[in-house]
């Protein structure tokens, strides 16, 4: 942020939101129509036996009510308290990490610095050299990548008590959210990117190779980051400083997995509760899980939290959610490269519409390609002179003087 002006970062913010919200409404569109057509949720309750763990922790509530009753058995003239007990949610905190309040002062903070210009450049310079360290701290890790990924997952298929429960209701379920997740990542954002770039999205989506799988195994966009730097900056060659603005942003906001399985997970729970929701219910859906996915964390299975806003919304009941936590560990890997796809082709876009001001600003800020190396070093924009032979030539030499 610090390499650009406060118009050009105003100008890239604006596309990547116009990009973010895009994407996201396509994506719960394609979730509902999904659910929709396969219908998933036909057949009864008993297919979920037991109950499953869900990480939100409750507690019994007492609710006491009094009341003045005239003329009753209990009491005449006098107050007869009246007891609830409820089961409610005990108030706690996802990660600790206020992580969108950490993007909103980085931003302010890179462009404070930017207009500082030379009194702000040993900061910039220092965090440049920080994040270089990083950068190749991350590539020595990757090299054990391979084997912690199979761990985690290898991990989570033994935590799995039953491992039949994916069959009936949950395996259709499953089969529902991965087809929809695979038309929004093959098809709908490939499709995006070639109508803006006019490039082949694969191209670009074979060089994020490592950092989706780095997704699948982790199941956290937030700790995929170095790693979809990485990629973007190396590999795809995207300007950095997008990439550092983007990025970010994207990883914090930018859930389209999330909110096309909100919306789809929904509206399951609603069928199998033999619900039939109106045109009206569904439109909430939409909204609400557009409006949850922004403000899930970058953590797994943060979506499983705000989909209580989304149940709520319609009245559908929250409990439910544990219906579906046998195969949600393994949902969140897709949607976690889903929103990782997301955030790195969104990238790839708003530098192809931001291209006129990056080149504006100093390219030595961003990635300079192999061909304006070349031409940079064809035309120097400079010319060495020696100014010592200059001043030599034109002052005359004492005798005492020796000319070196």
């Amino acid at each position: 942020m610090a390499a650009l002006d406060s118009r050009a970062s105003g100008k890239m913010g604006l596309r990547a939101v116009v990009y973010y919200t895009t994407t996201t409404v396509i994506a719960v569109a394609i979730g509902i129509v999904m659910v929709l057509i396969i219908h998933p949720g036909k057949g009864s309750r008993d297919e979920f036996s037991g109950p499953q763990k869900f990480k939100t922790q409750y507690a019994n509530r007492v609710v006491v009510v009094k009341m003045t009753v005239n003329d009753t058995l209990f009491a005449l003239n006098g107050s007869q308290p009246l007891t609830h007990e409820e089961r409610v949610p005990v108030p706690g905190t996802v990660n600790g990490v206020n992580a969108l309040g950490m993007v909103v002062f980085s931003i302010c903070f890179g462009l404070i610095i930017g207009s500082m210009g030379e009194e702000g450049r040993p900061v910039r310079d220092f965090f440049d050299c920080l994040n270089e360290a990083v950068m190749r701290l991350v590539a020595i890790i990757m090299w054990y990548a391979p084997v912690g990924i199979l761990f985690l997952i290898a991990g989570k298929i033994i935590e799995m008590d039953d491992i039949t429960s994916m069959g009936g209701q949950l395996g259709m379920y499953s089969i529902t959210v991965i087809s929809g997740l695979l038309v929004h990542a093959i098809i709908v954002l490939p499709t995006l990117y070639f109508l803006v770039t006019r490039k082949n999205p694969y191209v670009f989506i074979g060089g994020l190779l490592q950092a989706l799988i780095t997704a699948l195994g982790t199941s956290s966009s937030s700790a995929t980051l170095p790693i979809t730097f990485k990629c973007l900056e190396e590999i795809n060659k995207v300007d950095k400083r997008v990439t550092r603005f983007v990025l970010p942003v994207g990883a914090t906001i930018n859930m389209d997995g999330t909110a096309l399985y909100e919306a789809l997970a929904a509206i399951f729970i609603a069928q199998v509760n033999n619900m039939d929701l109106n045109f009206g219910q569904i439109l909430t859906i939409s909204i609400t899980a557009t409006a949850a996915s922004i403000g899930a964390a970058g953590i797994p299975q943060a979506g499983l939290v705000t989909m209580m806003i989304v149940l709520t919304s319609v009245g559908l009941p929250t409990e439910d959610i544990s219906l579906i936590i046998a195969v949600d560990w393994f949902l969140d890997r897709l949607r976690t490269v889903t929103n990782v796809l997301g955030d790195s082709i969104g990238a790839g876009i708003v530098e192809h519409l931001s291209r006129h001001e990056l080149q504006k600003k100093d390219p030595e800020a961003g990635n300079c390609s192999v061909e304006a190396a070349a031409a940079a070093g064809a035309k120097k924009p400079y010319e060495l002179i020696c100014q010592e032979n200059e001043y030599d030539a034109d002052r005359p030499l004492a005798d005492s003087e020796t000319k070196m």
